[in-house]
């Protein structure tokens, strides 16, 4: 992958043996992991250490999992008229008058 690439990365944050006594004993069993995306700062493969940029600037170094993620989560069967006039109404509370 090329440098400037949107990415997702992981890591392993903290061992299940550093982890806290004072979360549940499933929760000890297994390590803290993380998911970032980000800029790749440095032409890559798929699985080397890499360092991305971060949407806030925050530069965080990982193993390159993908290119060009993609959302997976979703609000559920659920239809919410609300989501619907965000954008609208937001483009109007930001209105210039231009005269």
């Amino acid at each position: 992958m090329k440098k400037g690439t949107w990415v997702e990365i992981h890591d392993i944050i903290l061992k299940p043996e550093e982890r806290t006594g004072m979360i549940p004993e499933e929760t000890k069993k297994v390590p803290l992991e993380m998911r970032m995306k980000g800029y790749l700062l440095e032409d890559a493969k798929e699985g080397e250490r890499v360092q991305i940029e971060t949407l806030t600037g925050r530069v965080v170094e990982g193993t390159l999992l993908s290119e060009n993620p993609t959302y997976t989560h979703t609000y559920g069967e659920t239809f919410i008229p609300e989501l619907l006039a965000i954008g609208r109404d937001l483009r109007k509370m930001l209105e210039v008058d231009h005269e």
